[in-house]
């Protein structure tokens, strides 16, 4: 069927940095080009928040071409439209955090990747839309109400990145980022059909805060409808930041802008499947994840089924230790004002709660099964190259829900043990690229995660793109845009 899309919207976004550069289209008509796809697209699935003002945008875009009329150019996202989520600050602009108690909050400065993001000359139309404090992987929240999958909206978007995924998926915004704690990148990737990396800890700058030293559980990272234009985003994005001590230092072997094609023939990938029965997955998922590994070995990979040997049960215990611990440190300043605790969803009441009832020893004990859990996969990886296993345990699942409350029969004991397929790249502080593996009989989509060992963020996009060239996943778009 032909394209009903206007043909800049439609291109991906490495083309167009390129379109803009060689000056074949200019920035007022790219900002125009998405403003007119978020009016068709945004209104059903409630994607992109907080909208900036339309005419100092135009203005904004008309710098950018008069900049590039100059011989100056920020970089590859010079005039491209973009739209940071909603959870950390970008200057003047509303940052709510999904939360009533932050609602018209404006935020005097920026994010590192906000920055690096402006800098480099990207114009921010907006704010993606995320739950309350990033809590749970369906994206509601009672400022601005539910985001909705972008190939049925009747179904979650997922989240916490799940406006992001929308807009990418729906040609609302050429690329756009994202954060994972949780599999706040993988899960509404896989979810939308798009790609989604959660990089390794320390590859992409995440704050500035009050936690520098502290935070290694949420990281940013780049959304696209492609490998190539997630490496174009996450080239912008990645590097060194002093006021983030944590942050790495890339080498030429981390250069995002090299090509992404490589050999792949012997490459030995371990498939993780749903752990052995241990992850409780609606019926048919597994089948359809397991089915993309076929494009693995078109390429020449060889895969086999493989297990860590490792008690899970007491990785997932020592995994919510740490979550809770986390989010009622950053959050205790709320907890003991009365007011503003009544204003909490029940989630973020409960993580608070139970964080600030821990004791040392218990956080001691679930750092050190954090240890030997990422000691077990590091032998793993004495046997594979990679590991793969599904993104996610349920296919997008009713809006209307507040989450799953049990999987194929079986009960989930807490609001966010239904993702639980994404801990073991989490706690391992690995790279993980959520990759689209098809869809159900239901006609949903479905993810799986391409898992590396530390610090290979490059290679497992390699991998993903070889993947995707093989199964032709970045071509087929949503039913929503014909």
């Amino acid at each position: 069927m032909p394209s009903t899309l206007n043909p800049i919207v439609e291109l991906d976004a490495v083309a167009l940095s390129r379109t803009i550069h060689a000056r074949e289209v200019s920035c007022v008509e790219v900002l125009d080009a998405y403003l007119t796809q978020i009016d068709l697209q945004n209104p059903r699935v409630n994607a992109i928040v907080a909208q900036a003002d339309r005419p100092t945008l135009h203005a904004l875009a008309a710098e950018r071409d008069d900049e590039l009329r100059r011989g100056i150019s920020r970089g590859p996202l010079h005039g491209m439209p973009q739209a940071p989520k909603d959870i950390m600050p970008a200057a003047g602009m509303v940052t709510t955090k999904g939360s009533p108690i932050f609602a018209g909050q404006v935020s005097p400065t920026d994010a590192v990747i906000y920055e690096r993001m402006r800098t480099g000359g990207a114009l921010f139309v907006g704010r993606t839309n995320s739950p309350e404090f990033g809590l749970g992987g369906h994206t509601y929240n009672p400022v601005y109400g539910t985001t909705r999958n972008a190939w049925e909206p009747s179904r979650s978007a997922g989240g916490s990145s799940g406006g992001a995924a929308v807009a990418v998926a729906l040609h609302m915004l050429p690329v756009a980022d994202g954060s994972d704690m949780m599999g706040s990148l993988r899960t509404p990737a896989a979810f939308n059909h798009v790609y989604g990396l959660r990089t390794s800890f320390g590859t992409v700058p995440h704050g500035p805060g009050d936690e520098v030293f502290f935070q290694q559980f949420s990281v940013a990272g780049p959304m696209a409808r492609n490998v190539p234009d997630l490496a174009l985003l996450l080239s912008v994005q990645a590097g060194f930041d002093a006021r983030l001590p944590l942050t790495r230092r890339t080498d030429s072997s981390e250069d995002y802008t090299l090509p992404l094609v490589r050999e792949w023939k012997s490459t030995r990938i371990g498939w993780l499947g749903n752990l052995g029965g241990q992850l409780p997955m609606d019926p048919g998922l597994l089948d359809t994840c397991a089915a993309s590994l076929a494009h693995f070995r078109s390429i020449g990979c060889i895969v086999e089924d493989a297990q860590p040997a490792f008690d899970l049960e007491a990785l997932w215990h020592a995994w919510i230790d740490l979550r809770s611990f986390s989010v009622a440190g950053a959050n205790k300043a709320l907890w003991d004002d009365p007011a503003k605790r009544a204003m909490l969803k029940p989630e973020a009441a409960w993580e608070i709660e139970r964080g600030l009832a821990l004791t040392g020893n218990r956080i001691y004990e679930a750092m050190r099964i954090r240890s030997a859990w990422y000691q077990a996969l590091r032998a793993l990886f004495e046997q594979y190259d990679y590991l793969v296993m599904p993104a996610t345990q349920v296919f997008p699942f009713d809006a209307n829900w507040d989450w799953p409350h049990a999987i194929d029969g079986r009960d989930m004991d807490t609001y966010h043990r239904w993702m639980q397929a994404v801990i073991p790249a989490t706690m391992a502080g690995l790279p993980a690229l959520a990759a689209p593996a098809g869809f159900g009989a239901n006609g949903l989509p479905a993810g799986i995660q391409i898992i590396g060992p530390a610090q290979t963020d490059f290679a497992v996009l390699q991998l993903g793109h070889a993947y995707d060239q093989a199964g032709g996943f970045s071509q087929v778009r949503s039913p929503l845009l014909r």
